[in-house]
């Protein structure tokens, strides 16, 4: 990791910059595939599974039976650890269900909210260098919380034409309605335009590589919402003297190893902290079986040091890390001083690692800065919401007034109409 010992604020944006991905170049390929598979549904996919995933799928719904079998074959303490996951997340997602509020605004004028689920989602689990059953729950589970009627997954087969079991195993426990042996972007295709076999959605979730992420923009724009925009995953973790080199180096390496694109930030005020951490992160990688992937990463990552904690946290909000993780005696009060972040892990033991896997929070979370104006996913984002009002005749005599004032002076006399009309109605 590259050091910047007190840099002046003038290149502050040069160290938040993340690597720019650019689409542009995949939009043609993707396009094709999209308009072949709206016009041949299935053919398409299944000919696009076998080009770019090199496996032939006859059947590319998941059958009952192997279901049943990948609980059969999953690793009983696995199977263990995934349900006590499963129990954290939905707890901290089932406490964010709101209630109805409905409040009289002024005399005869009532108006209220209400938070209504998305009809049909479908969820994106990529299938490469690891199986992500972890975001199904993630996904899956606040959908079935937010009540959606049907939840739709798609996740590429392996050679063999299988998924793996851990997946399958989440989906059942999360009660998806339905499983497809589809990947990349012909799933984002199939999930948005629908075919023979898969429903379309209202609403595409999920992370993937760059031809996934190209495939959700696309659709986004004429064809169906996706969850947020997606980028490599980041992680910044802020250190004083306090804190254990050997856990710093931990965290940082946790998150390079997701890919050679992701990014790590190391921010202290302490010299002696980059060194001991720098030293840590050696040893340390050398035991990793993803190794090279994690060198990758860490090749365009950096540790800033900075003067003090209060240009530590100005530096931390502007970076708006996905994740930001303060190891510190004074985290909490450092906690509060956070305005931009994706998913903040408070105090020594507290690794990223657990909001990934099992303390409850979502691990789906804004990248490339986003996260200063974009929130991690919730169960607001498998609902959308409504408002109502009701106005008696009274009520409508007291505000009227206004509102024929307002709509004559916007030009609109069509509005102005509507409440001249039942103002002077006689019943």
């Amino acid at each position: 990791m590259q050091i910047y010992r007190h840099p002046s604020r003038d290149i502050w944006n040069q160290l938040t910059l993340r690597a720019t991905s650019d689409y542009s170049e995949k939009l043609p390929v993707v396009e094709e595939v999209m308009q072949n598979i709206r016009l041949h549904g299935d053919a398409a996919i299944r000919e696009y599974t076998a080009k770019f995933d090199r496996v032939s799928i006859e059947w590319l719904q998941v059958k009952e039976t192997e279901m049943n079998e990948a609980e059969i074959e999953l690793d009983p303490l696995l199977a263990q650890a995934i349900r006590v996951a499963a129990a954290n997340i939905r707890t901290f997602h089932e406490a964010q269900i709101t209630q109805i509020v409905r409040i009289e605004t002024s005399p005869g004028v009532s108006c209220w909210q209400k938070s209504l689920p998305i009809e049909t989602v479908g969820l994106y689990i990529p299938g490469g260098s690891a199986p992500l059953f972890s975001t199904v729950l993630m996904l899956a589970l606040p959908a079935q919380i937010a009540g959606c009627k049907e939840v739709v997954l798609c996740t590429p087969p392996n050679p063999a034409g299988k998924i793996h079991p851990a997946i399958l195993f989440a989906a059942r426990l999360c009660n998806v309605s339905r499983i497809f042996k589809i990947g990349g972007i012909q799933a984002i295709g199939a999930l948005a335009y629908g075919s023979e076999s898969v429903p379309k959605v209202n609403k595409i979730f999920g992370p993937g590589n760059s031809w996934v992420t190209a495939a959700k923009q696309y659709v986004s724009l004429n064809t169906c919402s996706i969850d947020m925009p997606a980028g490599p995953s980041e992680l910044a973790v802020v250190a004083d003297l306090s804190a254990n080199p050997a856990f710093v180096a931990s965290d940082l390496l946790s998150q390079a190893e997701h890919g050679p694109d992701s990014q790590v930030l190391l921010i202290t005020t302490e010299e002696s902290v980059a060194v001991q951490v720098e030293i840590e992160l050696t040893r340390q990688l050398e035991q990793l079986p993803r190794k090279e992937i994690a060198s990758a990463a860490l090749a365009h990552s950096r540790t800033v040091v900075l003067s003090s904690m209060e240009e530590v946290m100005e530096f931390v909000n502007s970076y708006a890390p996905e994740h930001l993780i303060l190891q510190s005696d004074d985290a909490s009060a450092l906690a509060a001083k956070v305005t931009n972040a994706g998913s903040v892990f408070i105090g020594h033991y507290t690794p990223e690692s657990a909001g990934d896997y099992a303390s409850g929070t979502n691990h789906t979370l804004p990248t490339n800065g986003w996260a200063r104006s974009v929130s991690g996913l919730n169960l607001d984002s498998f609902c959308k919401k409504i408002t109502y009002q009701e106005i008696s005749k009274e009520g409508l005599q007291l505000l009227g007034p206004v509102i024929e004032t307002m709509a004559e002076a916007e030009l609109l006399q069509a509005h102005k109409n509507a409440i001249t009309l039942r103002l002077s109605h006689k019943d």
